[in-house]
């Protein structure tokens, strides 16, 4: 099994990789198909499915499906050109895709909300259409944005191509068992086997190029959190308040009262920084996800400036450990809200961060396991029930606690030997379990929860 360190965490644009960056990503995938298709469509349509419909208005599933059919793509997102591309299409009711003619599109009336059942692959479905001069569908797909801004289509689910292996990596886990016992046969540490993988696949200057790029992005989000201020959109009236927690505590720095708990304020207010940006619609990194882009980030930045020894060396050591902990959640469990609730986002991350923080703190293989068990584990059940479909409340908030979470499993697991009850493996089975067992009104469909019990207009 081989998930890269590119496909857990993918430059994209806010407020969700599910529910934003999918959609996009099918409509582009859409375009594809009809460039190379021996007809010339006229217009193009949409239909959005499950959570997409239930809760796509305030994850920007209608804007975003809208921008990719005009061939934006969430790496190379350009807010202001999207501004003028969406007034433009609401004024003109055409996209103009490049490689393709004028296509006739009418938001209002060629993008369709389906509040019925579910469409059968996954929670998050959608339906891309093209017509001829006459309206009549001509070419049409269906695509499932599976978590994480990953997709496929219909067939690519069904085929089991989200689970296909590729060519062979020297170090292929499928399991943390197989994990911990090829790094005690080979002598190497999760992060180096991880690298191996990725060199084999993509070579080892892509690998020093995309990582860095990685994160300068995430602490890009973080600097323009702890600086923006205002209202969030949506509607809710939420006040960003990164700046204002991170002010406070610049001031405090030297003071010679301030209670040791006010670190984990540090971190949350790092956390809070990076989904205060994605709730606004921000450039974030999947971590693995948008909802839950805060924690690993503010962790990483934690270790940076607040650990003594820390080091700018290691972030690639970090990254790619967290990346092996993530791959082992996706192929094992899930890492979509909408399949398996907030334990599948912010579990997910907590536990990634956590086994990063250990293994950068000089952690073994079992301390590193174990790191990521405590943190998943005690995320387990965690529902998703974003308030007006909003990825504010509670989200932003829970990616700070998210980061405690990890910051303090990494802790616990280096106090100990790495000897533990609940091995990983069984953590990530029972996630899988649970989100498969948990109602749908608590799977990012805004139909229970918080969302039906908080006053949102």
């Amino acid at each position: 099994m081989f998930l890269s360190v590119f496909d857990m965490f993918k430059v994209g644009v806010g407020p969700s990789s599910s529910h934003t960056m999918g959609p996009m990503v099918a409509a582009a995938r859409f375009l594809d198909r009809m460039r190379a298709a021996p007809f010339e469509p006229h217009g193009v349509k949409a239909s959005l499915h499950g959570s997409l419909a239930f809760t796509g208005v305030g994850h920007a599933t209608d804007r975003a499906t809208i921008l990719g059919l005009a061939g934006f793509l969430p790496d190379t997102y350009d807010h202001e050109a999207a501004e003028a591309a969406l007034a433009a299409i609401h004024k003109d009711h055409q996209v103009l895709p490049d490689g393709l003619p004028p296509l006739h599109f009418d938001p209002k009336a060629d993008l369709k909300f389906d509040f019925g059942p579910a469409l059968e692959g996954h929670a998050n479905g959608m339906i891309l259409m093209a017509t001829d001069a006459q309206g009549d569908v001509i070419l049409q797909e269906t695509y499932y944005s599976i978590g994480g801004g990953f997709v496929m289509t219909a067939e690519e689910l069904k085929s089991g191509k989200n689970t296909d292996e590729g060519s062979p990596v020297p170090y292929p886990f499928k399991t943390a068992d197989e994990m911990m016992e090829m790094a005690r046969d080979s002598g190497k540490s999760i992060a180096h086997m991880k690298k191996a993988n990725e060199i084999s696949r993509g070579g080892a200057q892509n690998l020093k190029q995309g990582v860095e790029r990685l994160w300068q992005v995430m602490n890009d989000c973080i600097e323009r959190g702890l600086v923006n201020e205002g209202e969030l959109p949506g509607g809710l009236q939420v006040k960003r308040r990164a700046k204002s927690i991170h002010d406070a505590l610049q001031a405090e720095r030297g003071m010679n009262l301030v209670a040791p708990h006010t670190i984990n304020d540090w971190i949350s207010t790092y956390a809070m920084a990076v989904n205060e940006e994605n709730a606004a619609g921000g450039q974030v990194v999947t971590a693995p996800t948008n909802g839950a882009a805060g924690v690993l980030p503010a962790v990483m930045r934690y270790w940076l400036d607040h650990v003594p020894g820390a080091s700018q060396g290691k972030i690639e050591e970090f990254l790619l450990t967290a990346a092996a902990i993530g791959g082992l959640i996706k192929h094992n469990a899930s890492i979509s809200g909408a399949e398996a609730g907030c334990q599948a986002e912010v579990g997910s991350a907590a536990a990634m961060a956590a086994a990063g923080l250990c293994a950068v703190m000089g952690g073994t293989v079992e301390q590193v396991e174990n790191a990521a068990e405590i943190a998943l584990e005690h995320h387990l059940g965690m529902t998703c029930d974003p308030v007006k479909g909003l990825v504010q409340v509670p989200c932003i908030e829970r990616n700070g606690l998210g980061a405690i979470k990890a910051v303090s499993a990494a802790s616990l697991s280096l106090r100990g030997t790495g000897d533990h009850f609940v091995p990983l493996d069984a953590a990530i089975e029972t996630m899988r379990q649970t989100g498969r067992d948990m109602h749908e009104h608590y799977k990012e469909t805004s139909l229970g929860g918080l969302a039906v019990n908080v006053p949102n207009c």
